[in-house]
């Protein structure tokens, strides 16, 4: 077993060099201002945390126990608290969070330019951590929303698998599914892991189908991945990425196969300090302290080594210390990183606001205040200032400072450059609708494209369908299923289709609902003409013979079967044939009442007269028995007095009808879907069905006698014609009932109107078509002595 050989570090990072100077410079100006601590000096001791956890809390740990090594020449007074007043870094979120945990007892304020895990505002596991840049809460879900803005819906995720990725990719996965995106895969690597590991990783970006991939990694992760992806020509994939990586002109570099072109993200807002680029390129002082961060400083920054201390390794060139600066192109001259470095500058700044208010400075400070780190740590907290750029500088109850972003567009140039084009900002301060803001700018996206990727699992749902998930698949898979009839969608991706009013049906695309048509029986279509025609020819008809009866009324075969009540019988007949025009045309209150009433009326006027002529035949040949007296108790009054009580009976019903429950003007939704029937409900069907079943007595009753009286010896027996009568009278009622139950919508009307005239024609042909034959055609029988004539019956 062997003891672990200490942690060594290797090599110079420009990046924490940079970092270094920016505190360097404000702690400067803060010392060679009169109105900022006056007549105080800020000290400070830089340590170097090689990118180690453990390095880090070993640290903290001297820091807090005020056991750090100090070096201070004796010619300089100096009086310096017992514990540190406060810490500026780390840089990075885990690091922070394991200072910050050893710190926290110790109320000694951190304060971090570029920490964004969102778990640090945590003030009850970090009381003593503040921070210069946004928390990671705030970018995660502007990420989402900057994703649902370009309409991705289907996307890939890669994280870093540390405190930074894994919180951070948490936020913006519940943000995302909050805003319907949903993550095909999603998937976490460290720098460190081995190789296969990441390569994994470049096998399911190969597989996926979705074309943009968030990416949560810190630059140093970045490069790893793009350094893997490259073997393999990923250029066809659009990029969303973190501040972490998206505007690092290191990780630009490293692209040389051209993967992160158009890539989009968020970066910390541009700023500038004025003198800081001079102050972090003048080496000068740095030279002249003989300090030996200066050789190694210059060592790396020209690539050359100072004689006398090569090493076994061979060594281009030999270092002279005089190397000019200016033609240097390399991370420590690039400055892109100017807002992480005012994040640098204004930590420093709120440590010395904070110690200009608790040593009470005017023109002059009082020394004589015992400062502690806690004191110290709520002033910082309650600061509120601008910086001479008129920066704002202050910190929410968890430390952290408001949010605002840029969102930042790779565009690649000539010479295998990249430009990071802002293209929008994101603020959160503003309302939630104005938060995300994108410039009238044009944007490039992957392979150098004009036109904004597509990610999406399942295209948009059209209108006139409706979204129907994928069983066993994320929210953002489904099918389009169109609506059924009746229904709509009218906007895209549609969840629902909804139903439309009674009175509307969805059209062929089922987009919108549009009006119903409204069916009735009316004048203008074939069938209604034709009924109508064959109404006003019964009535016509009707009329023609009534003329004729009247013209012949003094002849024998009128006056022979009671005049009167021919000419009563063709009154009904002509109301009965006009009464079935009521039922043509669009039902209204009224025509809805008078159709069924007046139908029933009239028919039982019509069939009291058939049955007053049946026993009046009946009558007569009782009469001529011996010692009959039968006449005197039917004469012509009996007989008006038949008619009258009968029809009366029915208008009685009819009225109990009317006044209970009449028939009202409906609109049949049921019948057929896309059309309205207009119809006449019954209202009482009780009512209809005592109309019809008191018709269907008399009508029966009228057969009965007729058939009894059909072979009585007269030459012109009127009851055999009126026994065909109300058998075709009956044939058509009782076959009309079936027919007008099962008839849909205006043809149950055309049924009903048919029944009457077939009915009504069946009384006027039997009946009075053969004594109009007899009176035009034969009128040597239309004589007394011929209708007195005896003659054998015939069977009928």
């Amino acid at each position: 077993m062997h003891k672990p050989l200490p942690l060594q570090c290797t090599s110079l990072s420009f990046r924490g060099f940079q970092f270094a100077q920016a505190m360097l410079f404000a702690i400067e100006e803060i010392n060679n201002s009169t109105d900022l601590l006056p007549g105080v000096s800020l000290g400070y001791k830089i340590y170097d945390a090689c990118g180690s956890l453990a390095r880090s809390v070993r640290v903290a740990l001297a820091l807090a126990n005020g056991n750090e090594i100090v070096s201070v020449p004796s010619e300089t007074p100096c009086t310096r608290p017992a514990q540190v007043q406060a810490i500026i870094g780390e840089t990075s979120s885990s690091p922070c969070m394991a200072i910050a945990t050893v710190l926290g007892p110790f109320y000694i304020p951190m304060i971090s330019h570029f920490a964004t895990c969102a778990c640090l505002s945590d003030k009850t596991k970090y009381p003593s951590f503040l921070r210069t840049i946004p928390s990671d809460y705030y970018q995660s879900r502007a990420l989402a929303h900057l994703v649902k803005y370009f309409g991705w819906t289907w996307v890939g995720a890669i994280r870093n698998n540390d405190d930074y990725g894994n919180n951070g990719m948490a936020t913006f996965t519940e943000t995302a599914k909050q805003l319907g995106i949903c993550l095909e895969y999603s998937v976490s690597f460290f720098r460190t892991d081995p190789s296969d590991k990441i390569q994994e990783i470049a096998d399911i970006i190969k597989a996926s189908t979705s074309k943009v991939i968030v990416a949560f990694l810190s630059h140093m992760d970045m490069g790893v991945l793009i350094y893997e992806l490259s073997k393999y020509n990923l250029t066809e994939y659009q990029w969303v990425g973190s501040e972490g990586w998206i505007f690092d002109s290191e990780t630009a570099a490293m692209d040389k196969h051209h993967i992160l072109d158009g890539a989009i993200g968020l970066s910390i807002p541009k700023a500038h300090v004025s003198g800081l680029r001079e102050f972090m390129l003048d080496v000068k002082p740095l030279s002249l302290s003989n300090d030996g961060l200066f050789t190694e400083f210059w060592e790396s920054l020209f690539s050359c080594k100072f004689k006398g201390l090569k090493s076994t390794a061979e060594i281009e060139r030999e270092c002279t210390g005089h190397e000019d600066l200016t033609g240097v192109q390399n991370s420590f001259t690039d400055m892109s990183l100017m807002p992480i470095f005012n994040n640098v500058y204004k930590g420093v700044y709120a440590v010395a606001h904070a110690l200009h208010n608790i040593l009470k400075c005017n023109k002059t400070c009082n020394n004589n205040v015992l400062l502690d780190p806690f004191t110290t740590l709520l002033h910082i907290r309650n600061i509120h200032f601008k910086t001479k750029e008129g920066d704002e500088v202050y910190f929410n109850e968890n430390g952290d400072p408001a949010a605002k972003y840029e969102i930042i567009n790779w565009q690649p140039r000539e010479n295998s450059t990249v430009e990071f084009v802002t293209i929008g900002l994101y603020d959160t301060s503003l309302g939630p609708e104005k938060q995300l803001n994108l410039k009238n700018k044009s944007i490039i996206w992957m392979r150098n494209s004009q036109q904004v990727p597509v990610s999406v699992c399942s295209e948009k749902c059209p209108p006139g369908t409706r979204k129907v998930l994928q069983k066993g698949r994320p929210v953002c898979c489904y099918d389009c299923i169109r609506c059924a009839e009746g229904e709509i969608s009218n906007i895209t991706d549609s969840v629902n289709c909804v139903r439309c009013l009674p009175e509307y049906w969805s059209n062929e695309r089922r987009v919108t609902c549009v009006k119903k048509e409204t069916v009735f029986l009316s004048y203008e279509e074939i069938m209604g003409v034709l009924l109508t025609a064959a109404s006003l020819f019964g009535t016509c008809t009707t009329a023609a013979v009534a003329l004729i009866f009247f013209k012949h009324r003094k002849t024998a075969i009128v006056r022979a079967n009671n005049s009167e009540l021919s000419f009563l019988l063709l009154f009904s007949l002509t109301l009965c044939f006009m009464c079935s025009l009521t039922f043509i045309g669009q039902p209204s209150e009224w025509s809805c009442m008078l159709r069924h009433t007046a139908f029933g009326i009239t028919f039982v006027l019509c069939i009291s007269c058939l049955l007053g002529k049946t026993i009046v035949v009946l009558m007569a040949f009782r009469a001529t028995l011996p010692g009959s007296n039968m006449m005197k108790w039917f004469g012509h009054a009996q007989q008006r007095f038949c008619v009258l009580g009968f029809t009366l009976i029915q208008v009685l019903i009819c009225i109990i009808w009317l006044t209970t429950s009449p028939p009202f003007p409906f609109k049949n939704f049921k019948e057929f879907k896309d059309t309205i029937i207009l119809e006449c409900a019954l209202g009482s069907a009780l009512g209809f069905w005592a109309v019809l079943g008191y018709i269907g007595l008399l009508a029966m009753l009228c057969f009965i006698f007729a058939f009894l009286a059909r072979k009585l010896p007269d030459n012109f027996n009127e009851a055999k014609f009126i026994t065909f009568s109300m058998l075709i009278f009956c044939a058509v009622w009782i076959t009309f009932i079936p027919a007008y139950v099962s008839s849909p919508g205006k043809f149950s009307v055309a049924v009903e109107i048919f029944a009457i005239l077939a009915s009504s024609f069946g009384l006027l042909i039997c009946i009075f078509m053969p004594k109009c034959y007899i009176i035009l055609l034969k009128p040597e029988k239309n004589t007394k002595k011929n209708m007195m004539g005896k003659k054998a019956p015939q069977s009928l």
